[in-house]
This record gives C-alpha cells, sequence and structure tokens, in this order.
C-alpha cells in the first residue's frame, strides 16, 4: 500500500465529484497533480498542489477551488484535518486510524512492501563492469559493480524484467598483449630467467599461476611452437584463467551476473554479426562513403584521411558521423559497438542501461545514437558514468596492491573490510560525485559509519524480539497475529512519526527506479534507521515508550508489529543494495 498512491486517488475521487470539473473533465489534466510530503511536517503528514495546477485552466482562483477540495476532503473519516497554505497548497491531516491500517499492511506485506508495478514488466538490460579480461578487478571497477548491481536489484523490486549482464572484451590488442604476458609466464614456469617484465606487458603475479597451467597441459610442446601457432591456444586459457578470477572477485562482492557476452563471438565467422548490424543501418539509411575532416585535439584511434564507410550519427544525436568500415576493409571497435546493441535489441530488452566510468563519458552520445538508428527511436539508452573512488586510510592515500603490479585490487578492499562495508559505502553517494573511501571510517562502530548504523539499527530490532521473549515466555512471538494487534494500540505521536517514516518507502522505491539513482535507498535507510534509533532513546528515559511493556502484554506484540515493518524495510532495502542484515552485531 503506497500512502501517496491511495492518496492521489482520493485527492482525483475529490476533484471527479466537484462540479466544476466534471464540466470540463476533457480540458484538464490531472497529471502534473502531485501528492507530497509537506516541507514542514507540522503542516501536515500528505499535501497537494491540485487547486494551483487546476485553477487556471477551470478560470477561478486557486485558494477558491483548494476551499471546495477540502470541503470534500473533510468529508473522510480517515482525514483529521485539512488546511490550505500560500497561494493554494492543501494541507492533509490524517487519522490515527488511517496510520494504524498501513501499519497493519506493512507488517502483513514483510519484506515484500514497497514493492511496484511502475516497470510493468518492461524488459530491462543492465551492463556493469564490462572490464577487460587482463587482470583481476581493481578497485576502479568496484564503484560500477556495486551500482549496476544494486540498480538491477532496485529496478527488479520496482517491477521490471531485468538482465544483469557483463561485457567480456576479449577482442583487440589488450588481448593478444595479455597472451604474450601470460606466454613469458609460462616460459617462466618451465625454468627460463625472464628477468624483468618488458614494457607493454601485464607484470603482476596473477599471471604466474597460468603461465604454471599452461605448463601442466601443453608441457614444452608451446615453445616449440610459432607465435601464430600458440597464440590462439594461450589466448583462449588465458582469458578463461582471467573470468574465473574475475567471477570470484566479483562474488567476493555479492555481484553476480545472468549473461557473460563475448565480444569474440562478434568477430566469429568473418564478423557476420557486425556485418549484418552494418547490412541494417545500411538499409535504414544511416551509412554512407566518405572522408571525416580531422578532429581537433588528439586525433583517436580510428580516424583516416581516406574514404571509409560511416555511420550518418549527427542526424541522430551524435557530435560527429562516426567510422565503421576502415579504408583497408577492417571493421572498427565501434561497429562492434552498433553489432552489440543490435543484439541486446534483437534479444528483445526495451531499455539498455550501460553503467560506464567517468572516463568513457565520450561514448555517451555515440552509444544513444546508435539506439536511435538501431532500433527506429523505440528503445532507450541510459548511460550511467561512476566518478572515480580514492581509497585513504587514516587520511592517507592507500599504496598499490603488489598482486597486481601497479593498482589496489577490489579483493583487498573486500578482505580487509568486509562486503557490507564495500557495497553500502559504494552507493552512499551519488555515482556522478567523487567517493572518497576511508579504510578507517568504514571500519568504526559509530553513527559516522552509515553501513553499521543501519546494520545496528536491524539488529537492535531482533534484540527487542529476544526481549519480548523473555518478559513474555508464554507468548509465541512467532505466529502471534501482530498486525491484528496494532489498532487501538499504536497511536503515540513519537510511534506515529516512525510509522510516516516507513510510508515513504515505497515513494522512495519507485522514485529511485525512475531516476536510476540507487543512492536515494542508502540515504533512505540511514534516515529509517536514525529515526529508529531516536525512538529507542526516547524509550530509555520514558519507560511507556519502550517498545516491551512487561506489565502489558497486548500493547507489547502492537509494538512489536512496529518493530517487525521498521525490520522489514530495513532489510528489504539491504537486501536492494546486496548487503546483509544481521540479527545480532557484536
Amino acid at each position: 500500500m503506497n500512502l501517496f498512491t491511495d492518496f492521489g486517488s482520493r485527492i482525483k475521487n475529490v476533484l471527479e465529484a466537484l462540479d466544476i470539473v466534471r464540466e470540463n473533465r476533457s480540458e484538464l489534466d490531472f497529471s502534473r497533480i502531485s501528492v507530497e510530503s509537506p516541507r514542514d511536517a507540522s503542516h501536515g503528514d500528505v499535501a497537494t498542489n491540485a487547486a494551483m495546477v487546476l485553477a487556471k485552466p477551470l478560470g477561478t482562483n486557486p485558494r477558491a477551488l483548494a476551499d471546495q477540495i477540502v470541503a470534500k476532503l473533510q468529508e473522510d473519516p480517515e482525514v483529521a484535518g485539512v488546511s490550505v497554505a500560500g497561494p493554494g497548497f492543501i494541507n492533509v491531516k490524517l487519522s490515527v486510524a488511517y496510520w494504524q491500517k498501513l501499519l497493519a499492511v506493512m507488517v502483513a506485506e514483510g519484506t515484500a512492501y514497497g514493492k511496484s508495478t511502475v516497470g510493468a514488466g518492461r524488459k530491462v538490460n543492465v551492463e556493469y563492469v564490462s572490464a577487460n579480461p587482463t587482470g583481476p578487478m581493481h578497485v576502479g571497477h568496484c564503484r560500477g559493480a556495486v551500482v549496476g548491481d544494486t540498480l538491477a536489484n532496485l529496478l527488479e523490486f520496482a517491477g521490471y524484467e531485468v538482465t544483469k549482464e557483463y561485457y567480456i572484451n576479449d577482442a583487440g590488442s589488450q588481448i593478444d598483449t595479455l597472451a604474450r604476458s601470460a606466454f613469458l609466464r609460462y616460459r617462466e614456469a618451465l625454468g627460463e630467467k625472464i628477468g624483468e617484465i618488458p614494457a607493454g606487458l601485464y607484470p603482476g603475479d596473477y599471471l604466474v599461476p597460468v603461465g604454471e597451467a599452461l605448463v601442466h597441459e601443453f608441457g614444452t610442446s608451446l615453445r616449440l611452437m610459432p607465435e601464430d601457432k600458440w597464440m590462439p591456444l594461450v589466448k583462449d586459457r588465458t582469458i578463461d584463467a582471467m573470468m574465473v578470477m574475475i567471477r570470484e572477485d566479483l562474488a567476493a562482492l555479492n555481484v553476480h551476473h545472468d549473461v557473460f557476452f563475448s565480444e569474440r563471438t562478434l568477430h566469429a565467422d568473418g564478423a557476420g554479426r557486425i556485418r549484418n548490424a552494418i547490412n541494417d543501418l545500411t538499409f535504414k539509411g544511416h551509412v554512407y562513403k566518405g572522408a571525416l575532416p580531422p578532429p581537433k585535439g588528439q586525433l583517436p584511434e580510428d580516424w583516416e584521411d581516406r574514404e571509409q564507410t560511416l555511420f550518418r550519427s549527427t542526424e541522430v544525436g551524435d557530435d560527429i558521423d562516426r567510422p565503421l568500415i576502415k579504408s583497408d576493409g577492417s571493421y572498427t571497435y565501434f561497429a562492434a559497438d552498433v553489432a552489440y546493441f543490435k543484439d541486446k535489441f534483437d534479444r528483445g530488452f526495451n531499455e539498455m542501461i550501460y553503467v560506464l566510468g567517468a572516463d568513457h563519458g565520450g561514448y555517451v552520445k555515440r552509444l544513444e545514437a546508435v539506439a536511435r538508428a538501431v532500433s527506429g527511436g523505440s528503445s532507450k539508452l541510459t548511460v550511467l558514468l561512476c566518478q572515480l573512488v580514492k581509497l585513504f586510510r587514516d587520511g592517507e592515500p592507500v599504496k598499490m596492491s603488489k598482486r597486481s603490479g601497479d593498482f589496489v585490487t577490489l579483493r583487498d578492499v573486500v578482505e580487509e573490510v568486509g562486503r557490507d562495508s564495500v557495497r553500502f559505502m559504494m552507493i552512499y553517494r551519488k555515482s556522478s560525485e567523487p567517493l572518497d573511501f576511508d579504510f578507517a571510517k568504514v571500519t568504526e562502530q559509530s553513527k559516522d559509519n552509515p553501513v553499521f548504523y543501519v546494520q545496528y539499527a536491524h539488529a537492535r530490532c531482533m534484540s527487542v524480539f529476544r526481549q519480548a521473549a523473555e518478559a513474555f515466555p508464554d507468548i509465541d512471538f512467532a505466529t502471534v497475529d501482530l498486525a491484528g494487534a496494532i489498532e487501538g494500540n499504536i497511536s503515540d505521536s513519537n510511534e506515529l512519526q516512525l510509522v510516516a517514516k516507513l510510508a515513504e518507502y515505497p515513494r522512495v522505491i519507485e522514485a529511485a527506479a525512475l531516476s536510476q539513482e540507487p543512492h536515494r535507498i542508502a540515504f533512505y535507510l540511514y534516515d529509517l534507521a536514525s529515526a529508529f534509533h531516536a525512538h529507542w532513546n526516547k524509550g530509555k528515559d520514558a519507560h511507556e515508550l519502550r517498545f516491551v511493556n512487561d506489565k502489558n502484554g497486548e500493547l507489547t506484540v502492537a509494538r512489536l508489529g512496529l518493530v517487525r515493518a521498521v525490520a522489514s524495510v530495513l532489510k528489504s532495502g539491504l537486501s536492494i543494495t546486496g548487503t546483509a542484515a544481521p540479527d545480532e552485531m557484536r
């Protein structure tokens, strides 16, 4: 049950009962009417701009229209009071009975409370991480992994049909370099002295086991082959080994994908899938032969001062046209991007979301142009850019990892501070803003550490049930009707404030999903935890506010319903973030 959707329907029903609205209904647009929480909680529980939105098309004064709406709302038995503020805002105070009914729904729905149908089952592909399989995941991949995974969880909770996808960049020159680096480790495993790793190759120790595995499988035979013979063998084994390592790194972060899409499949069979994608664009009039002027600044790798096959991307929103086929007949990197998008589109996705690092900002317009051209404007493509993460320990920059060679690995971070701390903190800031991650701060047990504060709130909820079991050993709280005990018992203003905070959750879910901003979930969970801790602390001073009243079992059961609702929303939100909801914390 969504408080704001419910009262949106009530406002609409009130409006359609007014003569002035019925007479002009065909000319009115209700879509701009909003039902929100007032900025000042003392003004009421919900507020609407209905009178201000409709007054002009109805040819009346906003406050006069507001007075008519107020008169109708006052007839609602679950409305405790209504007032008009400013130029025509309507503030509504809800009855205690309404809050009790809403809380009972929350308890009954448990962790399903807040689920939405706003996605309407639309198929969404969320592609994230998609790192080159040239080594272990580093901390630079971490933020995109968490943002993408949390967003996918959020969209699924909001009613979308979601596929989590990883695009394996296993084609191109960097993979040749990887194979040569692994072959060097193979020679080392055979007993050769390889000395310092040559510049341009990957120096990390993570390739040592790959070299040893190649010796185990091939013995010395690879050493006797020319490069064109050993290269494909070493490349396949090394990519497989890297992807095993990457999957393990991601699993340590509780990140799991539904699909791992190999770029090499686009180049297989004479790059038939790339050729088909270009043919499709050609048929739609988006491809031509021509030469591009040199771009300002540094020249990109795929620029040539001669005639090429070009994508007329400027006609679909891009800054410049893009090369698809070079003058020598080879395909550009961008051509593979076109084929990949077409593959997603052909798989039936209505919407594609790419979660990329901030250094990929130049890809946004070209990818959006591809989406418009391939789908004819019928699909939506969104690129979310994640800004850099800087690692600190007590304010000092963290040094690089020896294992990786030149960066801090994702596994290093997870093993030091724990998966939950990493995941929660990676979304505890908008992804478009830089993030400072301090190892010391994310492990301290205080209000200043958001993940501890939120998880501690859930653990406190569970401790209340243990306290109740001790106070009332004859009551089986696992089977008792918590929702049924709420009516007539939950009425204190402090309790109702907590219910009001819980009532925001469905709206937060929908807003976060529609705006594709998963950080909103983390912010809300922190606010809910703060409200719960504040109410807990009031109980220390005012015995009558404590959740467990050892002299009143019925009131205790009702208040346990409130605690259950808080715990369920915390667990639900933490699940979306991929973070655990512990029953105890020590």
